[in-house]
């Protein structure tokens, strides 16, 4: 069976509040060997560790103040989000970025929580986790003084266009993609650029609860996405970028567990 790193997993939502340890069982049994728990406020920072803590050699996290609670950014808010991305499951800052799509946050403050993180990533030689939402331009120019400094960055869920693929590759960025390419509404123009985003800068992951694969049969309940379901993703990718699942998997948990630092797992003591 081939091995997957989902890395985009909100695992706090309340979608997962009846069912946490089952979605994770799950997970296992369909290939998943570790996790990348996204984290998007402090108190989402603090549940994630929680959660990590009870199987730290596969569950890992983020810790980060998305760009739509931007305007909360403070000084102590800053100095406690210091202090949890000091832990030792926390492998990347963020989910930071910007937003210009909904615009719950006013456009200046998001761009200061983002560069104040961004500072926050260089001092802790941590990777960062990115979010971006019709601001490509705009996320280029805020990289662009960090970047060297940087030890990498992955722009997850990538959706947009050719336009900002390539400036971001050029910035030798990594690219997470989801179930999006699987939305024939709305994903279908990924099929073509998939294949030029180079081996060892693509990552997989589902975003779940979000972001159900359209394409997967039986649909499931409620509409709500799952770790497991990370395989129907690597299915749509591997298509477009003309490889097999094997090569693919082989790939993108190489690139993730490069960029987050994981240990390697023995997949065969889960089933």
């Amino acid at each position: 069976m081939p091995e997957w790193i989902d890395i985009g997993v909100n695992l706090t939502d309340s979608a997962f509040d009846s069912d946490r340890e089952a979605v994770l069982e799950r997970a296992w049994q369909a290939g998943i060997s570790q996790m990348v728990l996204t984290a998007t406020s402090l108190a989402v920072s603090r549940q994630v560790q929680a959660i990590c803590s009870e199987n730290p050699e596969r569950l890992f996290c983020t810790a980060g103040l998305h760009p739509h609670q931007a305007s909360q950014w403070n000084d102590e808010l800053a100095a406690e989000l210091r202090v949890l991305a000091r832990a030792d499951c926390v492998r990347a800052i963020g989910e930071c970025g910007l937003d210009y799509n909904r615009d719950f946050s006013p456009r200046p403050q998001q761009i200061k929580a983002l560069e104040a993180q961004l500072e926050l990533a260089v001092e802790l030689e941590l990777p960062v986790f990115l979010h971006e939402r019709d601001a490509s331009s705009v996320l280029i120019d805020v990289l662009r003084d960090y970047r060297d400094r940087l030890p990498a960055a992955v722009v997850h869920c990538f959706t947009a266009d050719r336009e900002a693929l390539y400036p971001y590759l050029d910035m030798d960025l990594h690219i997470g993609i989801t179930g999006w390419i699987c939305d024939e509404r709305r994903g279908s123009h990924l099929h073509a650029l998939v294949g030029n985003i180079p081996a060892g800068r693509l990552m997989i992951e589902t975003d779940a609860p979000w972001l159900v694969p359209r394409t997967l049969r039986p649909k499931p309940k409620r509409g709500r996405n799952e770790p497991a379901f990370i395989p129907e993703v690597a299915s749509t990718l591997a298509h477009c970028r003309n490889e097999s699942l094997e090569q693919l998997s082989l790939h993108t948990s190489a690139t993730a567990r490069q960029f987050f630092r994981l240990p390697t797992v023995q997949m065969a003591s889960s089933y």
